[in-house]
C-alpha cells in the first residue's frame, strides 16, 4: 500500500478531520453541534475584532469550520478557492 502525500495547505483534511493551515493542525470536535457552535462564536468574535485579543482572522476560521457540516457555506468556499486559483493562474501566464 501506497501512501499518498497531501500539499494541502489550507482547508480540513477529509480523513483526520483536522483543521490544516499551513504547517498547523487542530483536531475538529467529534459533535456537529459543537462544530457549528465553535464556527458560529469565531464568526461573532471576529466581527468584533476591533477589540483586543478578538481579531478579524476568526471570521475566516469559523468558515472554515462551518463548511465542514454546512453545504451552503462548503460551496462558497469552494467558488472562492476556484475563483482564486483562477485569478492566481492567469497572474502566472502573464
Amino acid at each position: 500500500m501506497t501512501t499518498r502525500k497531501t500539499n494541502m495547505h489550507f482547508g480540513i483534511d477529509p480523513r483526520t478531520r483536522q483543521i490544516v493551515i499551513g504547517s498547523f493542525r487542530m483536531k475538529l470536535p467529534e459533535s456537529r453541534w459543537l462544530r457549528t457552535l465553535i464556527g458560529v462564536l469565531l464568526i461573532v468574535g471576529g466581527i468584533l475584532g476591533f477589540l483586543p485579543i478578538l481579531g478579524f482572522w476568526m471570521v475566516p476560521l469559523g468558515l472554515l469550520v462551518l463548511s465542514h457540516d454546512s453545504h451552503f457555506v462548503r460551496r462558497q468556499r469552494r467558488r472562492l478557492a476556484v475563483w482564486w486559483a483562477t485569478r492566481k493562474a492567469r497572474r502566472n501566464a502573464r
